[in-house]
């Protein structure tokens, strides 16, 4: 997607608050990628990206910040965990699962884009199947079942619900992982024996996405769909390394547990420098694939990396704690604001939720003290709050009553948290211990 800079960061305020530097960094890893798409070939292949590491306490957007990226070009993305890898030789995930990870993604995303374009083809195809399940449900008990208006009530999807019996794909077995490798045993033999059918019930709308990609498969050229997914995992992937400061040891420490943190961080450094990593797929080269790490570095520091990991991560971003002004435009402002959530759910039950302005401001106000007096949790304080704000109201409702305006504003906010005070107060032993 062309996009500049300047309309990465318009797109990214759209859910993220602040964070100006860490989306600056971003919105120019991601115009790079362009620019570096129109260049030829032979200059092309010497520009690698620049990685980006990024600190800060949780829930200040380090995540969202690289999801919304990714959605917004559509490039596959994978979100791992650092602590979650082991050592080699030790048994758990090895490093190069996350570049599979990485590909299973971007196969996804090309098979569903190939089904999109083929899905009128075949969907004759469906609905054929589909009404004559249907049929054999009619004949049972009617004398005359009209397979036009079978389809017809089928195409306006008024059948849904409606348990019937077609005939699917037995499903492989599922993945197994041996020592970090992963196997998947419903594929070692595929193409050696001829696909099983079996009769299943389910719903109309199961049985229509079932046969859809029965159908879909039958049609779409796999060899084809792994080639481009291979080529758009290593030209657009996206991996996001979460928790990367928790392998790394203290400074000058030489205990065990250090020792093995410094080994995952070395087992790290190829896949992010540059390797080729088979796959079921094939072979999968992360030269051009962006790194984007990030960790709240609490205890340790960048500076401890070991320093060729350093190297591979040359940008450098720090976020910034949330403030009251932040908290309440994070309240407000985002299209998935938090307040909008609980106002939509709500309205199932017939609840009409309206926040005045003073209730933002004492919600907002109540989450920077938490956070500077507890631990800093970032925005996912305001879920903590919000919960508890409107709990006896999600209680309550029922949507067996009228359409009801609930309107939050600064003196229901405290009345609301006066009264927990008061009941936890209650329930602590009057004497400083309990009988």
């Amino acid at each position: 997607m062309n996009l500049t800079p300047k309309q990465i960061v318009n797109e990214l305020d759209k859910y993220i608050v602040g964070q100006a530097n860490a989306k600056r960094a971003v919105a120019v890893a991601l115009r790079n990628r362009y620019r570096r798409s129109k260049l030829p070939v032979e200059i092309r292949d010497e520009i690698t990206p620049k990685n980006i590491i990024m600190s800060g306490p949780t829930g200040v957007g380090k995540t969202e910040i690289a999801r919304r990226l990714a959605k917004l070009v559509g490039a596959p993305f994978v979100k791992v965990e650092a602590t979650k890898y082991t050592e080699v030789g030790y048994v758990g995930r090895d490093v190069e699962s996350m570049v599979r990870d990485l590909v299973e993604v971007s196969v996804r995303m090309v098979k569903d884009k190939k089904k999109k374009e083929v899905e009128n083809k075949v969907m004759p195809i469906v609905e054929e199947k589909l009404v004559e399940a249907l049929y054999q449900n009619r004949r049972v008990t009617e004398v005359e079942v009209d397979r036009t208006k079978l389809l017809n009530d089928l195409r306006a999807y008024k059948l849904e619900d409606e348990t019937v019996e077609v005939s699917v794909i037995e499903s492989p077995k599922p993945i197994m992982a041996l020592g970090g490798s992963e196997i998947n045993l419903g594929s070692m033999f595929e193409g050696l024996t001829p696909q099983r059918h079996k009769k299943k019930k389910m719903t109309v709308k199961h049985a229509r996405e079932n046969l859809l990609q029965e159908e879909v498969d039958k049609i779409i050229d796999m060899d084809n769909v792994n080639e481009e997914a291979i080529t758009l995992a290593e030209e657009q992937g996206i991996i996001f390394i979460d928790e990367i400061d928790k392998i790394i040891g203290k400074s000058k420490a030489t205990s065990s547990a250090d020792v093995s943190r410094e080994g995952v961080q070395r087992d790290i450094l190829p896949i992010v420098e540059g390797s080729t990593v088979p796959t079921k797929y094939g072979n999968v080269k992360t030269d051009f694939i962006l790194f984007v790490a990030a960790g709240a570095f609490h205890v340790a520091n960048m500076e401890d990396m070991i320093p060729e990991l350093q190297g591979r991560f040359p940008i450098r971003v720090k976020l910034d704690s949330l403030t009251k002004e932040d908290f309440k435009k994070i309240l407000s402002t985002p299209k998935n604001a938090v307040t909008v959530q609980y106002s939509h759910l709500l309205k199932v039950d017939n609840i009409n939720l309206v926040f005045k302005d003073d209730a933002l401001d004492e919600i907002a106000d109540m989450a920077e003290k938490q956070n500077r007096d507890d631990e800093d949790l970032g925005a996912r304080r305001l879920h903590t709050i919000m919960e508890s704000l409107l709990e006896d109201v999600s209680f309550n409702a029922t949507g067996e009553h009228p359409l009801l305006d609930i309107v939050i504003d600064r003196n229901y906010v405290v009345n609301v948290f006066k009264n927990k005070s008061s009941q936890i107060e209650n329930k602590k032993p009057k004497f400083g211990f309990s009988v």
